[in-house]
């Protein structure tokens, strides 16, 4: 592994994924160059049609618009939130005294019956009767960014001088999650913030709707960067499990969501990011690329996704 630093980016990379079929190398490593440094990156042209992501984006907030009794009848207790409702007030930050500010829903992996990973992944609820088309709309949504997905992986792949299609079996049926999230108006006084710092758990994020102001992510030279991304653009980021396996060359960077200032705290703030995940046998070992004297291997003990998703569940009170 080089021992020389990616040089830092006026701002995070925004790189077109379109680039990928014209210079796979290129895009690869200018995308890889704002992973080690920030962690982020933005992408444009990725692929996920626009009039799916606003059919998406009526139908959350539809969901959402209803009133609590009927939202809770969506909550499965001890369920970890994998699936269906979470309703506001209830995920906390790692370490964090104060509750997140919001409510969101889950689509998980539909698998068919008696696949092995059924143990691993609980089947999906759908609120159809009271959102009409909800169930297509989001098993849609899921594939175009899991399609997505793949592609950043491969660039991440690339930029790591490993075959292209490295990652394709290490997230073949992953535990990947589709999450739709609504931080409701808040009072101006209200303790916390809509969401406290955290890293994420999974392989890597991809978001939309984070053109709404709100996201930041901690520089690490100790500053908080605001993400402020093109309309329709995505934002990608790392996580820890990838963090993991790359022996921390792509780190998983700290971020959260700041309350807006007070005259416009009145206003909901929606977003859907995607988790995509490892499949939850993979097992996760430093790859020998990414260490030499210079960086010592952190994690000389491999644990499957699935041991890593769980202790950190537990974490943030989810499990």
């Amino acid at each position: 592994m080089s021992t020389v630093l990616a040089p830092r980016p006026e701002a995070l990379s925004s790189v077109s994924l379109a680039a990928a079929d014209r210079d796979a190398q290129g895009f690869a490593d200018a995308l890889g160059s704002s992973f080690e440094r920030y962690g982020f990156a933005v992408i444009a042209d990725h692929g996920i049609p626009a009039d799916l992501i606003a059919r998406a984006e009526d139908r959350a907030r539809a969901f959402f618009a209803l009133n609590e009794e009927v939202k809770r009848q969506y909550h499965v207790p001890n369920g970890g939130g994998a699936r269906g409702y979470t309703p506001f007030g209830i995920e906390t930050a790692k370490g964090a005294t104060h509750r997140d500010l919001k409510e969101f829903w889950h689509v998980g992996r539909e698998l068919p019956e008696g696949h092995p990973f059924r143990q691993y992944m609980a089947p999906n609820l759908w609120p159809d009767t009271e959102v009409p088309g909800f169930r297509d709309t989001f098993l849609q949504l899921f594939a175009a960014f899991d399609r997505a997905g793949a592609r950043v992986l491969e660039a991440i792949a690339r930029h790591l001088r490993l075959s292209p299609d490295f990652f394709a079996d290490t997230v073949r049926d992953g535990n990947s999650v589709l999450r739709l999230l609504h931080y409701p108006p808040i009072p101006a006084d209200a303790p916390g913030v809509r969401a406290g710092a955290h890293e994420d758990i999974n392989t890597i994020t991809l978001l939309l709707g984070a053109a709404e102001a709100g996201l930041e992510l901690l520089d690490r030279d100790g500053n908080w960067l605001p993400v402020k991304p093109p309309e329709g653009a995505l934002v990608v980021n790392i996580g820890d499990m990838l963090q993991r396996l790359t022996n921390h060359r792509l780190p998983s960077t700290s971020h959260r969501v700041v309350n807006p200032p007070p005259e416009r705290r009145g206003r909901s703030r929606y977003s859907m990011p995607f988790f995509l995940h490892f499949r939850p046998d993979y097992l996760i070992e430093t790859l020998p690329e990414c260490v030499d004297a210079a960086h010592p291997n952190r994690y000389p003990e491999p644990i499957t996704s699935h041991e890593f998703l769980q202790e950190r569940l537990r974490e943030i009170k989810l499990a």
